[in-house]
């Protein structure tokens, strides 16, 4: 097959130009294939690129084997024989480099390089690309990155053309006029289509409403990028990356970049099981005086949790975490609890003493219980942030809050899954009735809040500024209660604290606990399996059933086990063994499915299982089974809150 550099291999060249050596390599693994593809579909980035073709109607589409390159090409150069036309996706191939444009508009010589993006701006707002300092803003880098190099493939293939290059983005100060607009571009992984799109049967431009896109004119900056004026790092200038990348890899011939903080972000890396190889270890053995064993086993510098000066240590020759030594980092101490650097500390001189156990401030946790205010409700929230809304007069990326799971733990250490919330309808704008449902669910009593990290205030604040436009009758009382349970942002015209300010269970552990097993990170995905290994309590008493346990659930059975563990007798994550979706179903069941979900185990997948259940037309069973997993997935997230707590409240009685 021939080796020709597309834009997302130059846009991975940029990033990393090892990596174009190990991309599409079967002998090599590659963590990011599937992640890529369901972030994307979650997002909305491939339905927006649909709906910029029906804006760009009466286009037509370069359809065959992407793989085919003398196919592709040879039809859009047919095309392109006409004086004016719209063409999706045309092919362009220039001294080993070949790109596909999104959308191409040619009127005679002018021609529109169009590329879409999900990225929002607000033209409202004042809108700059070039930042303070007279550099490109580095979340622009990429995009700007990549039209200029199909800007240089199409001038060079056609050297006559004059060609103007546009971002077309989504527009955050729009409003979907029409009802469902999200829905008429359906998501699915099964889907010939490169985009995993299902475009509505016959939907015209017309059916779409007015526009939620903005096209931005970035021709100059293209030109100052081409020049060497931007460079996307000091590495090399685009011309210089061109000819490089396109040399190297149509003979797959490998770059060695130094290895650098970016590592830490690399995908080629094997997994256990998989049998395949690691670019990542290859390329360290390669360039460093370090063992593969080493570097598979020990902790890098760049794995201390929110290290900034990890890049400048690697540029010094210091790799691994137990090299760092206390000059490395500024240690500075908080009145109560752990400071970040502290913690940094913590994590660093646990991997030099080869120290394993868990550190744990009693005291400081102790009086932070002390003031809690039993019963103790742990919420956590499920929403929704899509490029094209689901809804009609709702803006791109206006945030939608779909569910809500409430635990309630009593003084005496009784469980109760007390209240939930889900909006399994479609078409059903829903925040504000879940937010009658938590003030509902919460205003029985006056115990405490837990969240877990800083999402569900975040979301109270979007829904705030919603009901301040809203003609709600009941908004004052649903305004009082956000502010009750939350805190504003920093940027917030009206400033408050609430009595019942929501506490986040992940500064708990920020500032109280830390647990190697984590490598540093706070997630909840990664403290729970190390609460779960360390604690004897919950093992014991969480591998017995709901049943035995007397522990109040609203979704599971109760001979639910939410500890199993491995051959190894190594827990199992808990979110791993929830159920499957349709595993009960016929043959001829699942072929009628709409959705083609698999399960609920993350964010990402409650997200996109949201986004199926505004299909209109799904019917009552399926749209049973999604509610179901969603509500099973929420229930485990504050059952983990809960679960921590529990930890927590047994380190200091012990």
């Amino acid at each position: 097959m021939k080796r020709y550099l597309s834009k997302s291999r130059f846009k991975l060249g940029l990033e990393c130009p090892t990596k174009l050596y190990y991309t599409n390599k079967k002998e090599y693994a590659n963590q990011k294939k599937e992640d890529d593809f369901l972030e994307a579909l979650a997002q909305g980035g491939f339905q927006v690129e649909e709906l910029a073709r029906l804006e760009y109607d009466g286009g037509i589409l370069i359809e065959g084997n992407p793989w085919d390159y003398d196919l592709v090409i040879e039809k859009t150069n047919e095309l392109l024989k006409q004086e004016n036309v719209i063409i999706y996706e045309p092919a362009f191939l220039f001294n080993n480099c070949f790109i596909r444009v999104d959308i191409l508009v040619k009127r005679g010589n002018i021609v529109e390089l169009i590329e879409v993006k999900a990225k929002s701006i607000n033209s409202n707002d004042e809108f700059s690309i070039i930042g303070k300092r007279g550099g490109l803003r580095s979340e622009w880098k990429a995009y700007l990155f990549d039209v200029a190099f199909q800007e240089y493939v199409m001038k060079k293939a056609f050297p006559n053309w004059s060609i103007k290059p546009f971002l077309l983005l989504i527009d955050k100060s729009k409003t979907a006029t029409v009802d469902g607009l999200n829905q008429k571009f359906k998501i699915t992984s099964n889907s010939n289509n490169r985009t995993g799109i299902i475009v509505e049967k016959g939907i015209a431009k017309k059916d779409i409403g007015e526009s939620i896109l903005a096209k931005i004119p970035v021709d100059e900056i293209v030109s100052n990028i081409q020049s060497g004026v931007y460079k996307y790092d000091e590495s090399y200038s685009f011309i210089e990356a061109v000819h490089l990348f396109t040399g190297h890899y149509s003979k797959d011939i490998k770059i060695n970049s130094p290895v650098n903080v970016k590592c830490k972000n690399c995908e080629f890396y094997s997994v256990y099981g998989d049998n395949l190889k690691s670019g990542y270890v290859e390329c360290w053995t390669n360039q460093l005086n370090l063992s593969k064993k080493t570097i598979e086993n020990e902790p890098k510098v760049y794995e201390v949790g929110n290290f900034k000066s990890a890049s400048k240590l690697i540029e010094s020759g210091k790799y691994l975490m137990k090299d760092i030594t206390e000059d490395d980092i500024t240690i500075l101490p908080k009145t109560y609890g752990m400071s970040s650097s502290e913690r940094q500390w913590l994590q660093i001189d646990k991997v030099k003493e080869n120290v394993n156990t868990p550190y744990i401030d009693v005291d400081g946790l102790k009086l932070e219980i002390s003031n809690w205010k039993f019963p103790l409700h742990f919420i956590d929230f499920e929403t929704s942030t899509v490029a094209i809304p689901f809804n009609k007069g709702k803006k791109p990326y206006e945030q939608i809050a779909f569910q809500f799971s409430h635990h309630k733990v009593l003084e005496n250490g009784s469980i109760i899954h007390e209240t939930e919330y889900i909006n399994s309808e479609a078409g059903i704008f829903p925040n504000f009735e879940f937010l009658r449902a938590l003030r509902k669910a919460l205003s029985l009593d006056e115990g405490s809040i837990f969240k877990y990290s800083y999402h569900e205030n975040t979301i109270l604040n979007a829904i705030y500024k919603q009901l301040l436009s809203s003609n709600e009758k009941d908004k004052e009382e649903l305004i009082d209660f956000i502010q009750s349970i939350s805190h504003s942002k920093k940027n917030s015209a009206i400033s408050w604290v609430g009595d019942r300010d929501m506490i986040d269970l992940c500064e708990m552990v920020k500032l109280y606990y830390y647990d190697p097993q984590t490598k540093g990170s706070n997630s909840i995905k990664a403290v729970l399996p190390a609460v779960l290994n360390r604690s004897s309590y919950l093992k014991n008493k969480y591998s017995k059933s709901i049943k035995e346990n007397s522990i109040s659930s609203l979704n599971f059975n109760n001979d639910k086990v939410f500890i199993e563990f491995d051959e190894n007798d190594k827990i199992i994550n808990p979110y791993k063994s929830l159920p499957k979706l349709f595993d009960e179903w016929s043959e001829d069941e699942l072929d009628n499915l709409i959705s083609d979900l698999e399960g609920i185990d993350n964010g990402g997948s409650a997200l996109i299982a949201y986004s199926k259940l505004q299909f209109q037309e799904m019917n009552d069973a399926e749209r049973l089974e999604i509610r179901k997993a969603l509500l099973m997935y929420c229930e485990l997230d504050t059952l983990a809150m809960v679960m921590i707590f529990e930890f927590f409240r047994e380190s200091i009685s012990s």
